[in-house]
């Protein structure tokens, strides 16, 4: 059984899977980071600096305090039950920006491919060069 574990944990598809992995875990940081620290200020420049996450309902009051809160933080430590609605649309508008910059970055890639696919051929040499490298060829065998 482990021999048989051994042969499947090297076949190249697992391998290569787990490099991915690796590297898409790397990458999100990077995403993040992205995200985070240049994308999202002029984000929030630009709509007011608009912060949805002290959106919120609050379903049962805590026990310790009872309502109403001041933010969601204040109903989370007095131990209120709450739909966090803002924490919800905050990862909606996180994730939209990041497909976007992701498709954004494949977008550029794909074009960068396309260009190096297209670059022209080199130029075959011409017939006179092709018959006199034959000879050459052709004397260095004697």
């Amino acid at each position: 059984m482990f021999k048989e574990f051994k042969e499947f944990a090297m076949k190249g598809n697992v391998v290569d899977l787990a490099v991915g992995v690796i590297i898409g875990g790397a990458f999100g940081g990077i995403v993040t980071s992205l995200v985070n620290d240049v994308v999202m200020p002029p984000v929030g420049l630009l709509v007011g600096g608009v912060d949805f996450t002290n959106l919120f309902v609050v379903m049962k009051a805590g026990m310790k305090a009872p309502g109403p809160y001041d933010s969601l933080k204040a109903a989370k430590d007095a131990g209120a039950v709450t739909l966090n609605l803002g924490v919800f649309i905050n990862c909606i508008i996180n994730f939209v920006i990041i497909a976007f910059t992701i498709f954004l970055v494949v977008k550029v890639i794909n074009r960068l491919r396309r260009q190096q696919e297209a670059a022209p051929a080199p130029a075959a040499p011409p017939r006179q060069e092709v018959l006199l490298e034959e000879i050459r060829d052709l004397l260095k065998k004697k």
